[in-house]
């Protein structure tokens, strides 16, 4: 009797409370679902490595001024050492040339001496000088990300 009664009237209460608990399970787990399958694709964005080998000692004797474009960096060599000095004018971002004095910058005419110091121009402060180390194998690497105080100079065997 009981069960003509649930049929004349629907659904039964028992089996409403139960569809919607199912259904509330159902929408809770969208969330942690969406969740997990967007941690299978890495949200990773691809740089260029800020270090970069230049070769071995070889290829810089004493007095070697070399500007690395697709790095935007001058290596030199003199007799204390060998170092790196950008080639980004800290002004507006412009690469700078080698000058017989030092380097310039040729959109705003920022100069700079052979230390990268400031002697003119726009530019607001000094070009930025870059760790270099050597590895086991005796091959040089410069670390862009890695500032070092003006004059540091890099002696390797």
């Amino acid at each position: 009797m009981s069960n003509e009664t649930n049929n004349k009237e629907g659904v039964s209460r028992r089996n409403f409370l139960s569809l919607a608990s199912w259904g509330a399970a159902i929408l809770a787990s969208i969330p942690v679902v969406g969740g997990s399958l967007r941690m299978m694709k890495p949200t990773v964005h691809y740089e260029e490595s800020t270090k970069f080998k230049i070769g071995t000692t070889e290829n810089f004797p004493i007095g070697t001024i070399r500007k690395l474009d697709d790095q935007k960096v001058f290596i030199l060599s003199d007799d204390e050492g060998l170092y790196a000095i950008s080639a980004v004018c800290t002004h507006l971002g412009c690469i700078v040339f080698k000058t017989e004095l030092g380097f310039q910058c040729p959109c705003h005419g920022s100069r700079y001496n052979e230390r990268g110091k400031v002697i003119a121009g726009p530019a607001p402060r000094a070009l930025p000088w870059f760790e270099i180390t050597q590895d086991v194998n005796g091959t040089i690497i410069v670390d862009a990300s890695k500032e070092v105080p003006q004059g540091t100079k890099y002696k390797f065997v």
